[in-house]
């Protein structure tokens, strides 16, 4: 029988117990730059389910985090559009640590550092189950996609572009 391997408590996972959320644990081999195709693979899920959690800012650099299917990418002029305002951009991974308080490829959006706004790509909140990261590279927690408005209270969009 193979050992579980045993993972250590992130922020993430402590707001995940805090708020009772159930979820499961997924660790897999990081790959630098390797994103959502390699996390997919290695869990031997469809990318689609696999969320990214972006850290973007609008044009008063205010930050806010936008939640996206991983074989997609965010048209951030329907996103501004959306939520509204007049532009959204990118954090500068530095800038996006900041804020959130992860290493970029281990944003997680909960038990972040700051309170930011979340935006969900509405097809997301259709899956049964989402992947999504745990606050550590090379982990992702699967639960229920109603918890991200249940509990993060993020907003429903479509911004999502075919990758």
């Amino acid at each position: 029988m193979a050992k579980k391997e045993h993972i250590s408590e992130t922020p993430a996972t402590q707001f995940l117990r805090k708020h009772g959320v159930a979820f499961s644990e997924h660790p897999y081999e990081y790959e630098e730059h390797g994103g959502t195709a390699v996390s997919s693979r290695e869990l031997g899920v469809v990318e689609h389910a696999v969320v990214k959690t972006l850290v973007m800012q609008d044009e008063a650099a205010r930050p806010l985090i936008v939640l996206m299917h991983g074989d997609c990418k965010v048209s951030t002029k329907n996103l501004a559009r959306a939520i509204p305002c007049k532009s959204v951009e990118p954090c500068k991974p530095d800038v996006a640590q900041r804020h959130s308080g992860y290493l970029v490829g281990g944003t997680s959006p909960f038990g972040v550092r700051k309170a930011m706004p979340v935006y969900v790509e509405d097809s997301i909140l259709q899956l049964d189950k989402i992947y999504i990261n745990g606050g550590r590279r090379g982990f992702l927690v699967g639960i229920d996609p109603a918890v991200l408005v249940d509990v993060l209270k993020a907003r429903p969009v479509h911004c999502a572009l075919a990758d």
